[in-house]
C-alpha cells in the first residue's frame, strides 16, 4: 500500500476536512488515519493509520499489532508500542500509547508499509503471557487467533518449551482451550 492512500490529520488535510469527507463518503476512518472509501483495509494500511503515535526506535507490539496484523475491527483505546531493536534507547510513554521496553529482534519484526510491526507468533506469546492479569490481552489473543490457523498450537509449544516465563500456567490453559476451540471449527 502507498503511503499517500492513507489521510493522517494535519498531514496534506486538517481533521475537519477529512470528517467532512467522512460524512460525504470519498474516506473511511482507519485507525488515527482515513483511507479512501473505496480502498481496501489490510495490515498496511492499518500499520500506516498508527505511524504518527509511534516513536522514533519503536515497533507496535501487543494488542496494536493484533489489530494490525487483522485482529477485530476496531483498533484498541490505548496503543502498545515496544523498543524495534536491542540497541533502541528506552520508550518515553505518550498519552495514547503504552510503552514496553522490551526489544524486538530483527527475525520478530515485520516491515508493513515501513511501519515496523512485531510478528504474529511474538505478539501471541506476548498476549498469552498477559492475559491471565488482564482480560483485555485474552480477548486480543482470541481475536488474532482465530484469523491465524495454528497460531494457537504453535504459541502453546513455544510456552511450554520455556521453563521460566511468567503467567505461563494460566497462558497454557487459555491456549490449550484455543486449540480445542480451533480443532472442532475446522
Amino acid at each position: 500500500m502507498h503511503p499517500a492512500l492513507v489521510y493522517l490529520p494535519g498531514d496534506r488535510l486538517s481533521l475537519t476536512e477529512l470528517g467532512a469527507a467522512r460524512l460525504d463518503g470519498h474516506v473511511v476512518e482507519v485507525g488515527e488515519g482515513f483511507l479512501p472509501a473505496d480502498t481496501v483495509e489490510g495490515p498496511e494500511a492499518r500499520a500506516l493509520s498508527l505511524s504518527v503515535l509511534i516513536p522514533p526506535g519503536g515497533a507496535l507490539c501487543g494488542p496494536s499489532a493484533a489489530w494490525v496484523h487483522g485482529a477485530g475491527d476496531l483498533p484498541p483505546a490505548r496503543h502498545h508500542v515496544c523498543r524495534a531493536s536491542p540497541g533502541t534507547p528506552r520508550l518515553r510513554p505518550g498519552a495514547r500509547i503504552v510503552t514496553h521496553q522490551a526489544a524486538l529482534a530483527p527475525a520478530q519484526t515485520l516491515w508493513l508499509a515501513g511501519v515496523p510491526v512485531a510478528s504474529a507468533e511474538v505478539v501471541a506469546m506476548s498476549l498469552a503471557s498477559a492475559a491471565g492479569r488482564d482480560p483485555e490481552s485474552a480477548e486480543w489473543l482470541r481475536a488474532l487467533v482465530e484469523i491465524s490457523p495454528g497460531l494457537a498450537a504453535r504459541t502453546h509449544e513455544a510456552l511450554a518449551a520455556r521453563s521460566r516465563t511468567p503467567g505461563r500456567r494460566q497462558a497454557l490453559e487459555l491456549l490449550s482451550g484455543l486449540i480445542d476451540q480451533d480443532v472442532v471449527t475446522r
